[in-house]
């Protein structure tokens, strides 16, 4: 690769980086900002039903992620070898699959609506703040399922300005009407899933403007060969299975500090995973662009370029981590307020806490990372691996830290996490595994 194709595909690059960025700015900013309306708003009680119902909504996040993800990356292989009849059963199979999947999970809502909360929240106190919003969070999964899949495919296809641009507005009106609902008409904490819904469904109208240009290759075709679903599965199972381990993650945390901690140590926890989004925003964002464009050059067989790639996305993701931990350490009281609490006992647990966990997300966002680079150099063993380990290696460590030493429950994140690194370096080693593309 010459010096002008390096020029050009580092410009190709940055284009595609911050479209990414801004889509997971919309997800990570709005789930924040959500947040601190609801907390002003409703208070402490409303941010932590939210928390509550955060496995569920992870867990159709997790579906959408096996199709979306999983379709996005053979779209690419597919388009670097201009295989275009591929190209269309992969995208009629991974949108028609998204919109029966988000139909299931509405009739879940339409009938087993208590059940499904009373699964997520055993207090009574919380329990109808918790129902009222997972309720039109569950009559609105289709949108909710859409959007990403709509969002990752016309991403990789050529259009990830238009994506970012729809999914920013998606925020802008689930934000505006999430306050207007709430404030206005009254609505409690219904309003607030109310806006979100409402908010996916605009962008995914904005979205379909991909499909009228002249460069679109995504067109649905009416004999779609089922054999590919196990491919799309198989490409997006990492991903799937690590984010089905953080639900089970999430469940078993929101219990934890619950019991342990109290109602006040669970809004706490709550505002440190709504911190989490803002390293989100920087890793999935790099993470989509490494997925889309690494693809796109593997496809090409182009080794020297997806180095480049390779190589950008974790100077980026290396500077926006730990630019994002220095922020939050100087400020964790300020953050508190923003929430909604001003109570001094909530404050200086906060602080504590806060810069923990701010500490904490860094060794998780490189070991995503890096699930991700094995995923792209074909060693889906260690990618399984890792994916099962992200989340699953917190759960035992943060019972037992709990059980045996109460008073470092806030550090279990961190310390799992660093195991978590010791284990993929060891295991790393002792299969050999190498990172070399296939010619």
């Amino acid at each position: 690769m010459n010096q002008k194709e390096s020029q050009e595909l580092t410009k190709i690059f940055w284009r595609y980086l911050w479209s990414s960025i801004l889509i997971s700015l919309s997800a990570s900013i709005g789930t924040i900002v959500n947040g601190i309306i609801v907390g002003n708003l409703i208070g402490e009680s409303g941010v932590s039903a939210i928390n509550l119902t955060t496995p569920l909504l992870q867990f159709m996040f997790t579906i959408s992620l096996i199709v979306a993800s999983g379709a996005g990356i053979l779209i690419g292989f597919a388009l670097g070898t201009e295989d275009m009849k591929r190209v269309r059963n992969i995208y009629t199979l991974s949108m028609g699959g998204s919109l029966v999947i988000g139909l299931l999970f509405t009739l879940a809502g339409i009938f087993y609506t208590d059940t499904v909360t009373g699964a997520l929240c055993q207090n009574e106190e919380l329990f109808v703040y918790t129902k009222d919003y997972l309720r039109n969070m569950l009559l609105g999964a289709p949108a909710f399922m859409m959007i990403w899949a709509v969002s990752t495919l016309i991403g990789v296809d050529g259009s990830p300005r238009l994506a970012s641009l729809a999914l920013v507005i998606d925020t802008l009106v689930n934000l505006c009407l999430g306050f207007v609902f709430m404030h206005t008409f009254h609505w409690g904490i219904a309003g607030s899933s109310a806006a979100t819904v409402t908010g996916h469904i605009v962008g995914i109208l904005i979205m379909c403007y991909h499909f009228y240009g002249k460069n679109n290759h995504l067109h649905f075709t009416w004999k779609p060969q089922a054999y590919e679903w196990k491919n799309i599965i198989s490409q997006g199972a990492p991903l799937a299975i690590a984010s089905i381990c953080l639900t089970l993650l999430l469940l078993s945390a929101n219990h934890i500090f619950l019991n342990t901690q109290g109602e006040n140590g669970l809004f706490i926890f709550a505002i440190c995973m709504n911190l989490l989004q803002i390293y989100n925003l920087f890793l999935a964002g790099t993470c989509r662009t490494l997925q889309s464009l690494g693809a796109i050059q593997i496809g090409k067989k182009d080794k020297e370029a997806f180095r480049l790639v390779l190589n950008k996305s974790f100077m980026f993701i290396t500077i926006s981590m730990l630019s994002t931990c220095l922020l939050i350490s100087l400020f964790p009281g300020i953050i508190t307020r923003v929430f909604g609490s001003s109570e001094p006992s909530i404050l200086a647990e906060s602080n504590h806490v806060l810069r923990i966990f701010a500490v904490s997300f860094i060794p998780f966002c490189y070991i995503y990372f890096i699930m991700i680079v094995y995923k792209l150099y074909q060693q889906d063993q260690m990618a399984l691996f890792i994916s099962f380990a992200l989340s699953l290696t917190v759960i035992p460590v943060l019972w037992v830290i709990s059980h045996f030493a109460p008073g470092l429950t806030w550090y279990s994140y961190l310390i799992a996490y660093l195991l978590e690194i010791i284990m993929i370096a060891s295991l790393h080693k002792m299969t050999r595994s190498k990172f070399q593309l296939a010619d």
